[in-house]
């Protein structure tokens, strides 16, 4: 049994005009071109193939066999990828980066970051993003490592030489604790009464920060690297902490948990800024990404 040929981009684009435009005849319109020259691309392309891809006996209009039903849908993929290819290099001749890797901190509200890369996406089409979540100084350790071209950070009390800093707004942070929590039921707290209970605390992966504590009042502290954890086990009425106050307003509306009044908390608002290399300035993509994050403001 022979082998297929190898079919040209210009056959398969014949195949899907003729599907598309219902005929032989409204294909060649549309590609300007003489419907015997129509013919005779369909004609090869079978031939190369091996297979029927029209019924042209049994019906007066070409219809697609089995065969060439499974051939369009291959053909589709193929062209489709040749213009995902072409846009790309058109970007790439244009200046657009061949990938953007951003790096964000894990406070970000999630309706911040979908609604950056969903406008992302559809703004550059062609450019990959690929994304880190970390805490603290895990995202500023990956700019300066050249991992990631845009951090997306919080508070760091460190010296960060050779980078830019742009203020894009802030987190509201609130305590809060399981209603039946022990500082939950007491209501208002007397000065110190947190010290004496266990405080959740995420903790930084990175060594910029490492030993530094933000926000932490207790003498007990539990610090885990993961902000889904800190939730669940704040559910669970294992300790306190502060939280991001949207990510836990649907709990604190259903009584899941309680904000706490607490005298000595003063750290009401995580500030986020946008961050980058000086020397390796972002790329036109990476740069709109931090203006939309500008923006949301």
């Amino acid at each position: 049994m022979s082998e297929p040929g190898f079919p040209s981009l210009g056959q398969l684009q014949v195949l899907l005009t003729v599907v598309d435009a219902g005929s032989f005849a409204a294909a060649a319109r549309r590609l300007n071109r003489a419907t015997s020259a129509i013919t005779y691309a369909i004609d090869n392309l079978e031939a190369q193939l091996g297979l029927p891809l029209f019924d042209r006996v049994a019906t007066r209009k070409p219809e697609l066999t089995q065969a060439g039903r499974a051939i369009v849908a291959e053909a589709r993929t193929v062209t489709h990828s040749v213009d995902m290819l072409r846009a790309k290099v058109k970007g790439l001749l244009e200046g657009l980066e061949a990938e953007v890797s951003v790096a964000v901190d894990v406070m970000l509200p999630t309706s911040r970051l979908v609604d950056a890369l969903q406008a992302f996406q559809a703004t550059f089409p062609t450019v990959p993003l690929r994304l880190h979540v970390e805490t603290l100084g895990a995202v500023t350790q990956l700019v300066s490592e050249r991992t990631a071209v845009v951090g997306i950070s919080g508070p760091l009390h460190v010296d960060t030489i050779g980078l830019e800093r742009i203020a894009i707004g802030g987190v509201e942070l609130v305590p809060v604790a399981a209603p039946f929590h022990p500082l939950a039921r007491l209501g208002a707290q007397t000065p110190g009464a947190a010290r004496n209970h266990i405080q959740l605390v995420l903790t930084d992966r990175s060594k910029l920060t490492e030993g530094q504590d933000f926000g932490v009042i207790s003498m007990k502290s539990w610090r885990l690297a993961d902000l889904g954890a800190k939730h669940a086990l704040l559910l669970a009425g294992v300790g306190w902490g502060n939280m991001p106050a949207a990510m836990v307003q649907g709990d604190l509306d259903a009584g899941r948990l309680v904000k706490l009044d607490l005298p000595e908390w003063s750290e009401g608002i995580y500030p986020l800024k946008a961050l980058y290399r000086t020397d390796t300035p972002p790329g036109p993509a990476a740069q709109w990404l931090i203006e939309r994050f500008k923006s949301q403001i």
